[in-house]
């Protein structure tokens, strides 16, 4: 397999996770690391690679066969700008914008230009949410009714998360609604559907930064499905996928807990846990009858590594990217809408 150099820009948390990983991968090497922070230095010299204060210095000196963006949400268009103008494909972290109007430049730039771009929903990647999909695509929970959800959980006070280079997640668009839920639009996109409209209240009553801290949210499908979501940074809660997925071992798990709770006509899954009830005939379907009941076999890898044997993949040519700019795009859009929604008390509809 012929190997792709890889160069990461942004040496913070979810940078350091992709650079991990790159470091094991079968199909890229690390060719270098974009971030002018001190910090940085002790980690390129650490992985032996270069250490770039900016990406146009980088590209100077060495052109990469692909950039992982892992910088501050509202960096990320112009740089992608710059990746795409030096025609290197490029692996934008989520957000793939701090605004849906300035991602829309960089997916239309990308789309002219021909460049890859792939945007870092790395959940499409893992086993769970495929099996999930499968469940529901094969029509034994009947149709469609609706999804309970939740991503809650404490972010930790200390160890600097909130402060110096990460003061940004004080800010507008540092919240969970951009850092955390737009992970859960794309998952609840691909096992419910497309998202049409949105109502949310939001608050920050628990650390009063400017921004917010917990969200309840209320979804509506396109296919009539409802759905409520509940999201927190500072809700001493397992109920997300993190902790319950057993995907990332940065965190302890739960694996009794769920995060999601799809509902159907004929039936219900719980996911991860992947804990399945349904009616085997239609005449059973009643409160007073029983379900039966499965625990669905899932395979439980790390989707982050997954995700960048498949950027090199599509580096080399052998993949089409797994979550375009344009699934990036839409997944903001709805997160967009939400914050519209909790601005603004009403019900904000999404066009297609």
């Amino acid at each position: 397999m012929e190997q792709v150099r890889i160069a990461v820009a942004g040496a913070g948390l979810i940078g350091r996770r992709h650079i991990e990983e790159i470091v094991r991968s079968q199909g890229a090497v690390l060719s270098a690391i974009i971030d002018p922070s001190p910090a940085a230095r002790e980690i390129a010299d650490r992985e032996g690679v270069p250490l770039y204060p900016s990406l146009r210095d980088c590209f100077a000196h060495d052109r990469p066969d692909g950039v992982v963006l892992a910088t501050p949400n509202q960096m990320h268009v112009a740089q992608g700008l710059e990746c795409v103008a030096a025609r290197v494909p490029v692996l934008v972290e989520k957000p793939i914008g701090h605004r849906p109007d300035e991602a829309l430049r960089l997916v239309e730039a990308a789309e002219q230009a021909g460049i890859p771009l792939l945007v870092g929903h790395h959940r499409p990647h893992s086993p769970i949410l495929r099996k999930a999909v499968e469940v529901v695509r094969s029509g034994i929970l009947g149709r469609l009714v609706g999804v309970i959800g939740s991503a809650v959980f404490y972010k930790p006070d200390a160890d600097g998360y909130y402060d110096g280079p990460f003061a940004w997640r004080r800010e507008p668009g540092g919240g969970p609604v951009l850092i955390n839920m737009i992970h859960e639009v794309g998952n609840l996109r691909a096992m419910i559907g497309e998202i049409v409209a949105v109502q949310a209240l939001a608050s920050n009553a628990t650390r009063n930064f400017a921004v917010e801290d917990t969200v309840a949210i209320n979804l509506r499908f396109a296919n009539g499905a409802l759905g409520t979501f509940m999201l927190s940074d500072t809700a001493a809660s397992p109920k997300s996928w993190e902790q319950t997925s057993r995907e990332n071992a940065a965190y302890p798990t739960y694996p009794e807990e769920d995060a999601y709770t799809i509902l159907g006509t004929d039936g219900s899954l719980a996911v991860p846990t992947m804990r399945l009830k349904y009616y085997a005939r239609k005449e059973d379907r009643s409160w007073h009858k029983p379900f039966r009941e499965e625990v669905l076999p899932v395979e439980r890898t790390d989707p982050l590594a997954r995700q960048i044997e498949h950027f090199a993949a599509v580096i080399r040519g052998e993949e089409a990217p797994l979550v375009t700019g344009r699934d990036g795009l839409r997944n903001l859009r709805v997160t967009d809408a939400i914050l519209e929604a909790a601005r603004s008390g009403g019900t904000v509809s999404l066009s297609g």
